[in-house]
């Protein structure tokens, strides 16, 4: 049988989703935890990997099983055995076709900035402290030019190992909630580090220091180099991801714990 299960984890003390050797994975944790409750082991594979201090509020993965457990025992029990940072949301049977990589039509990711002259101890890891005023409407004009299918290797780490660098941004707006600044981001797939060099670039228009153009000309000119720097993994979090509705699957309880990350950016939508 395939399950697919959502996630929420923060990522702060773990070396990333994927499951490394002496280092702290969420993979490795979530498989201990499942493996426990199947009595075998469970390898799972999850719609997108995030890096080292990256949070997630609507992960999903899926994993196979001979094991024959309710739906609320899956998940009941394999909370239990999972440490206070990581939850699994959801459990459901799926077709042996799903696979929560390749199945997925789109991924969202947000990416907080706390934008005030005094950090937040409370937000330390979850939001980006920038304490120079940031234009929010400017930044969300600029980020415009990069909806649609591009290159995206102006905002594509080094180290990045995707085979190609095109991808189809559908959505992405900036909205700002107070001290808080919202960056969302919805793609078919992202490469490494993009929306991290995304937040970077957005910045530097945000404070003043480069036009509203400028995205424009840094996505067209395709260097890396010429883009602005790579924002920190504590604001990122991988908001959801969206699968074809035959497939059933729920949306992602981590959208009810906007209001404590002071989402709700439909109130404040640009358009």
């Amino acid at each position: 049988m395939r399950l697919a299960v959502g996630i929420e984890y923060a990522g702060s003390r773990y070396a990333g989703w994927q499951r490394q050797v002496g280092a702290p994975s969420v993979q490795a944790e979530i498989e201990r935890a499942l493996a426990l409750i199947a009595c075998h082991p469970v390898t799972v594979q999850c719609a997108g990997r995030t890096d080292a201090g990256v949070h997630a509020l609507g992960q999903v993965a899926h994993f196979d099983t001979v094991a024959e457990r309710p739906m609320r025992g899956w998940l009941l029990g394999t909370n239990g055995e999972l440490p206070p940072d990581i939850a699994i949301s959801f459990v459901t049977p799926v077709v042996p076709e799903f696979n929560a990589r390749y199945r997925a039509l789109a991924r969202t990711y947000r990416y907080l900035i706390l934008n005030r002259s005094t950090r937040a101890p409370l937000l330390a890891d979850r939001a980006y402290w920038r304490h120079g005023a940031l234009d929010a409407p400017r930044m969300h004009a600029a980020l415009q030019a990069l909806v649609g299918c591009h290159d995206f290797s102006a905002f594509r780490a080094a180290e990045c190992q995707a085979k190609q660098p095109t991808r189809e941004v559908q959505r992405i707006r900036v909205t700002r909630r107070g001290d808080l600044i919202h960056l969302e981001v919805t793609a078919n797939a992202f490469l490494h580090h993009m929306v991290r060099n995304i937040v970077g670039s957005a910045i530097e228009v945000g404070e003043g220091s480069r036009p509203v153009e400028w995205i424009g000309e840094i996505l067209a000119g395709r260097n890396r180099r010429e883009a602005g720097p790579t924002a920190p993994p504590g604001g990122l979090y991988f908001a959801r991801v969206d699968y074809a509705p035959e497939y059933g699957l729920p949306g992602p309880a981590g959208d009810g714990l906007s209001a404590m990350i002071g989402e709700e950016m439909a109130a404040t939508d640009p358009g």
